[in-house]
């Protein structure tokens, strides 16, 4: 029987000519070909029962409960609170009217998240178009309202931040105009619960915000129907809520910003980044109720004129 020889350093010989062709391909073949470009993480601004809450006056700002009032976290769609601010603001101010008409741009189509759908082809008035960003919290309504009073998004972000310095919103910053996750080589929109009770404050100062802000429900484009039904639950369950607007992505948790009035008092509860959504609606409920508890608790009788024996 034949055998087969095989020299000494045979095996070693082949293994390194191997290595060698290996590694010349690997060098004249380039950098690997780099994955598609994904969202970044983002790190998560949520807990339970939240991240931060406080609870204000309505009327005075006056805050009434707080905690952890100033630990930052994401507004997520909340934001859109200051949109509405802005575009109130100069429609009292003359600069635009209710009637007035917006073509949607095609940089506001399919912007994603919650919307109304709108096509470039369409043309819609003011006041539609802030019934979509509160009742539907519409993200290509905001771009809409955005782009036709600043020009570009990038142009009405930097009215944003410029009104939130003003009104004392210093550890607020905001990046976009809708609240949504910010993309590739974006950030996030940052904010705090008592930087949000100011925005609420003031924006309470234009009554017809709750217009808005209290409908439930309404249809969009009547010729093609489209029911928006409002985010905020609170609207249904609890008494004198007529605002005023929700906030939720998953890294921002769940976030609303609630007004009720009763017997002429009105109150502001923020409760920003909750790991849970029956959580958020239920902390912003019982901390309206215990501040309406607080302002209807009547005064401590005054001290008897003699009294008791050993009393200092």
């Amino acid at each position: 029987m034949k055998r087969w020889r095989v020299r000494p350093g045979a095996n070693a010989r082949r293994v390194s000519i191997g290595l060698l062709a290996a590694w010349t391909l690997a060098a004249t073949a380039g950098p690997p070909a780099t994955a598609p470009s994904r969202r970044p993480a983002l790190p998560p601004r949520c807990r339970d029962p939240y991240q931060g809450a406080i609870l204000v006056n309505g009327q005075t700002g006056e805050v009434l409960l707080r905690d952890g009032a100033d630990e930052p976290g994401y507004p997520a769609s909340m934001l859109k609170l200051m949109n509405l601010l802005l575009v109130l603001e100069r429609i009292e101010a003359g600069a635009l009217t209710l009637d007035t008409p917006v073509r949607v741009p095609r940089e506001a189509m399919q912007i994603g998240g919650s919307q109304v759908y709108l096509d470039e082809k369409e043309q819609f008035t003011v006041e539609e178009l802030l019934y979509a960003l509160m009742v539907q919290s519409a993200n290509d309504a905001a771009a809409a309202l955005a782009i036709h009073i600043a020009g570009s998004r990038e142009g009405f972000v930097r009215l944003m931040n410029e009104r939130a310095q003003q009104l004392g919103m210093t550890a607020t910053v905001f990046h976009s105009v809708h609240g949504l996750p910010p993309g590739p080589g974006q950030k996030p929109d940052v904010t705090t619960a008592r930087d949000f009770a100011s925005l609420a404050v003031e924006l309470l100062k234009h009554p017809a915000a709750l217009q808005y802000t209290s409908t439930r429900e309404r249809v969009f484009r009547p010729e093609k129907p489209f029911v928006m039904r409002n985010h905020n639950r609170l609207l249904d369950s609890f008494p004198g809520c007529d605002g005023l607007k929700t906030g939720y992505y998953r890294a921002a948790g769940y976030s609303v910003c609630a007004t009720a009035l009763r017997q002429g008092v009105r109150l502001v509860a923020v409760i920003l980044g909750s790991a849970d959504k029956e959580t958020c609606a239920e902390q912003a409920a019982q901390w309206l109720e215990r501040g309406f508890k607080a302002v209807r608790t009547p005064p401590a009788e005054s001290k008897p004129r003699n009294p008791p024996a050993g009393a200092g």
